[in-house]
Order: structure tokens, then sequence, then C-alpha cells
């Protein structure tokens, strides 16, 4: 696992989540996207219990993200969670290929539907991109409280900390619904690639390459 350090990036407590995170992580995760029109799409929220499957499905994709110790980032105010992001590194069960278990539990939470639907949205990601010798960034929330402060954009600083920590991955991808997050990518130098269709959402695939995010350092 790469290591991070708070003061390269801006002063704050900017840690790994813990076990003991994930439960806060994913409330704030709901938070962010509970009216995000892809998860609001594959999870039909026209139809009963649209929370529920969103707040199972966050909690699984969580609880991979944990067993597989892929990179998970928050920002704490004291002992309140403010902030996450979370990645999968190169080559890391990310796209149609990922893992059974995650399958089974996610069948049983979100159902048969929004499961396929999300392993379609990966398989035309890694479609575009082409393999899988990237990193995704795959969650980023900052709570509406300290929202318009700078926190959105420490954390993709420390996306891309924790690009420069592997060599082996070629850049960072994102798949983009929500205005908000298009505008900060855009000004942390993430490119546009494709705009792409995942049913009848359409959404913006970025990427920031390994040159790219070297310049950006020069930069500042």
């Amino acid at each position: 696992m790469t290591t991070i350090n708070p003061a390269q990036l801006r002063e704050g407590q900017l840690t790994y989540l813990v076990a003991e995170d994930l439960k806060m992580a994913a409330s704030l995760l709901y938070q962010a996207y509970h009216d995000d029109a892809l998860l609001m799409s594959i999870f039909q929220a026209d139809k009963p219990d649209y929370e529920k499957r969103l707040r199972a499905a966050i909690r699984e994709e969580l609880m991979a993200f944990w067993e597989a110790q892929q990179p998970m980032l928050g920002v704490f105010d004291g002992e309140s969670l403010i902030g996450v992001v979370c990645l999968t590194q190169p080559g890391k069960s990310f796209g149609p290929g990922k893992y059974w278990h995650w399958r089974l539990k996610m069948l049983l939470t979100a159902g048969y539907v929004s499961t396929m639907q999300l392993l379609e949205k990966e398989r035309l990601i890694q479609e575009v991109i082409g393999g899988d010798d990237y990193h995704m960034l795959a969650f980023i929330a900052v709570s509406p409280r300290y929202q318009q402060q700078g926190w959105g954009d420490l954390l993709v600083r420390a996306a891309k900390a924790a690009l420069d920590e592997e060599p082996q991955s070629r850049g960072l991808a994102v798949y983009v619904t929500q205005p908000q997050h298009l505008k900060l990518f855009e000004q942390n130098s993430y490119e546009l690639v494709q705009e792409l269709d995942v049913g009848d959402i359409r959404g913006k695939l970025l990427f920031q390459s390994r040159v790219q995010a070297q310049e950006v350092n020069r930069a500042v």
C-alpha cells in the first residue's frame, strides 16, 4: 500500500481509512451519491427501496475495497470523517472480471439488474481506456458542511500522490456524472477521453496520465 504524507499536500488530518471508519465512509458516500443520475438509474430510484439498495451497494463496495487492500483515504475534523476518496490500483479487480464474492453479495443486496449494470459500466470504461494498468477513482465525497473549502481538491491531489508512488500505473481514470465533480477534476488537469453512455445516462470519462500528473506537480 502506498504511503501518503499529509504535510506534502496540505495541513489537515488526511489518512488511510481503517475498518472502524467504513461505516462513516458509507454514510458520507450515500449522501454524496443519493441523487447521482447514474446510480439512480442503476438502482432504480423510481421503485420502492431505492435507498436500501443504494446503501447496500455502497457498503459492499467499501467492504470489497477493504478486503482487496485498495487505497481509501479520508479527511478528518477531530473524530468526524468529512471527506473520502477511493481508488482501485492497477490490475486489482477492476472491470468485468470482478471477484466472485463481490458479485454474490451484490446480487443478494442490490439485485441482478443493478449488479450487471455496474459491471457493464466498468467493462465500457476498460474498453475505452484499454487494459487495466491504471488507477480508477471510484468514489469521492465531501460532507455538505465542509464543501467549498478546498477539501475536494485535497482528495484529488491525494489520489495523484498515490499514482506517484506506483510507477507501473500509467494514470488515473474517473467516470463523472455530477457537474461539481466534473469541474473539480478539470481544475486538476484531467482531460476528457470520451462521453460514455451507461444505460440511458451519459457521463464523461476523464483521464490524467502520469506525464500530465508530473507536469501538474512541477507547476505547483
